[in-house]
């Protein structure tokens, strides 16, 4: 299902669009996707709305059969990328797993704001935005997904998340759409 409507209290959730990721190969040009998130941050502060800004330290501890990085990030690394224009009143949550729900606060702030429903943004679309989506669901919010303001390092797993996984999380749309809503519903 595309987007149909907006929550009157919706947050955008930007995930891993910091210098420690920002290099890494992806299927759609990592400029243009953060081009979109920064468009969509500004119209979120833009109707006062809560703007979460999400950035991981390292990874969960466990054995993997595929290699994996880790320990911590150096402290550059965690640097959220300038096109995002951090705001004071931005939510900054440092995540040390896929999921930004998982030991970081991120359910206790949005739900102190009284918010109901998220917008996903950033990096991995597999796996650090995937995650947050099922986390999101499973926690009662109502979740959106930006399909333009996301990308992976796998055009497959990308797919996937996109045409399988997302529309059973919620509703999918572009920047475009989403803005839209937002504006129609500040009028």
């Amino acid at each position: 299902m595309s987007i149909a409507t907006l929550d009157p209290t919706t947050a955008l959730v930007i995930i891993d669009l910091q210098k420690g990721i920002a290099a890494y190969p992806t299927i759609q040009p990592l400029a243009e996707v953060v081009g979109h998130a920064a468009d969509l941050a500004r119209a979120f502060r833009e109707q006062g709305l809560p703007v979460v800004l999400v950035n991981v330290a390292g990874g969960a501890p466990g054995r993997t059969e595929q290699a994996r990085r880790t320990g911590e990030l150096p402290p550059e690394a965690l640097d959220l990328l300038p096109e995002l224009c951090q705001d004071p009143q931005d939510i900054v949550i440092t995540k040390r797993s896929w999921g930004a729900f998982t030991s970081t606060g991120l359910e206790q702030e949005l739900r102190r704001r009284g918010v109901t429903q998220i917008v996903l943004a950033g990096v991995s679309t597999s796996i650090g935005v995937d995650t947050t989506a099922r986390q999101a669901f499973d926690l009662g919010f109502n979740v959106t997904l930006a399909v333009d303001a996301m990308t992976d390092t796998s055009a497959e797993a990308h797919t996937n998340s996109v045409d399988r996984i997302f529309p059973r999380l919620g509703e999918t749309g572009t920047v475009a759409e989403i803005v839209a809503l937002l504006d129609r519903a500040g009028a």
